[in-house]
């Protein structure tokens, strides 16, 4: 995947700088977020000559209180992935926007700006992230935080 053209898949956001912050950080009136943190691409607009606007969902360590307010990724696609052993949830109630491509992507090889994928969600997932997204949405228990440029 190449940073101009995102799509269904995992990449990395910054938390310094002009990065990640998720609804408890921006409601704290931080402009960044705590940490750098693997998300999934959920929804992708174009915005003409300017690129991508790109909506993401973060991945987490934490277990949810809620079990329908993440997905639990298999830890064979984690594996595949590159995440780590611990177990990783998919968190659909909490979404960012940025444009794609720009200073909020991680490469995951140093230098490499076509590296900002660790690949794609498997179809089924993916469907259940989405389903699952879109009744957070529709009940209003989906906030989202567009980035600073």
């Amino acid at each position: 995947m190449s940073t101009s053209t995102p799509s269904s898949t995992i990449v990395e956001t910054t938390g310094s700088g002009t990065g990640a912050r998720w609804k408890r950080e921006a409601a704290e009136g931080r402009d960044e977020g705590s940490k750098d943190r693997p998300c999934a691409v959920i929804l992708v607009v174009r915005r003409g000559e300017d690129g991508y606007l790109v909506r993401v969902i973060p991945i987490t360590h934490s277990a949810p209180a809620d079990r329908a307010d993440a997905v639990e990724v298999p830890a064979k696609t984690a594996q595949r992935l590159g995440l780590d052993e611990r177990q990783s949830w998919i968190v659909v109630t909490e979404a960012n926007e940025f444009m794609w491509p720009g200073p909020d992507l991680i490469p995951a090889r140093r230098g490499d700006p076509s590296s900002v994928a660790y690949g794609m969600l498997p179809p089924a997932l993916f469907r259940q992230v989405r389903d699952r997204l879109v009744e957070r949405y529709r009940q209003k228990r989906l906030a989202a935080v567009r980035r600073s440029e």
